[in-house]
């Protein structure tokens, strides 16, 4: 075993195994495939296994290589922490902060909110970390993220949770649906057509089962067919006649402005849930995560009058 193995190293490590290429690392820390390479034969011989395999055109993780990059992202995250503190202790807001989005979060709320925030603050990188609900919640126990923004609770000791904005979800139709020109339909309706779900783990999914619980009901009155991995997945089912399901107004503006899509009321069913700040009871955040964390609370608590945190107008 070398002794050659230092944080640059596991950062590109990271960046190999997230973005599944050697070349495309490279792209990333600005460094020659050949270089990227190098680094990762230092890491094996270091560790004296195989740490990624080519599979195909893809980098994959060997057992060994998902192992190291769980512990990696940590150790990313404390040097993260380290350099803000120390950045604090000499009276500057500098750094860089990792957080977490569950999937409408970090697809349609986070982004304008972090881009706002690097106005007021470009000395701080935020990084956003998407995944599904139970991801981030892990994610934010094992300390890979300092906060996350998801659409569920979680019974998990570790972790405290407060409501940070509402969300409002729709039944989403094709247009060409027999009932594109309703505006609402009844649950024995919605329980003869063929129903899209997302995956285990999924807020939008936990959302649907509590709505559907307030009623009497569950999945299993639903006539599921198929599961999918994502809402961008969903919402391609849905455009391609497979089923319909039930997604945030968010995450189905745009298809629906652009005629594609249609959302309706389910009588009698309260189709809203709640996104929420998700951090570790027992680990003190960072200074550049609490500037962070009061400026994300702040734009929440304003954005009934805000058009990116709105959905009145869906």
């Amino acid at each position: 075993m070398t002794d050659a193995m230092d944080l640059w190293q596991l950062h590109i490590f990271c960046k190999v195994v997230e973005l599944k290429s050697f070349s495309g690392a490279g792209k990333a820390v600005y460094l020659s495939q050949p270089t990227v390479s190098s680094h990762i034969k230092d890491l094996e011989e270091h560790f004296g296994c195989r740490l990624i395999d080519r599979l195909s055109k893809e980098a994959v993780p060997t057992r060994a290589g998902s192992l190291l990059y769980d512990c990696a992202r940590r150790m990313m995250a404390l040097k993260n922490e380290t350099e803000s503190l120390l950045s604090e202790f000499l009276g500057k807001t500098r750094g860089k902060l990792t957080i977490g989005g569950s999937t409408i979060p970090a697809g349609y709320i986070l982004p304008q909110i972090i881009g706002d925030f690097g106005r007021s603050y470009p000395e701080i990188q935020v990084a956003l970390v998407n995944g599904d609900t139970a991801k981030i919640i892990e994610d934010v126990r094992d300390g890979v993220v300092e906060i996350g923004v998801v659409g569920a609770r979680t019974g998990d000791k570790k972790i405290v949770q407060e409501p940070l904005i509402e969300d409002r979800m729709l039944l989403v139709v094709p247009a060409g649906h027999r009932w594109a020109n309703r505006a609402r339909v009844n649950l024995d309706e919605l329980a003869s057509e063929p129903f899209i779900i997302r995956e285990a783990g999924s807020g939008t999914l936990k959302s649907i089962q509590q709505s559907l619980s307030r009623q009497g009901c569950s999945l299993d009155d639903l006539k599921v067919i198929a599961e999918m991995g994502s809402t961008q997945s969903v919402l391609q089912g849905i455009k391609a006649g497979v089923g319909i399901s039930i997604l945030s107004a968010r995450a189905v503006e745009e298809s629906r402005q652009c005629g594609f899509l249609v959302g309706l009321e389910v009588e009698g069913v309260r189709l809203t849930r709640r996104f929420y700040l998700t951090q570790h009871r027992e680990r003190s955040a960072s200074p550049i995560c609490k500037a962070f964390t009061d400026f994300l609370q702040a734009r929440c608590r304003d954005g009934a009058d805000d058009p990116q945190l709105s959905n009145d107008r869906i």
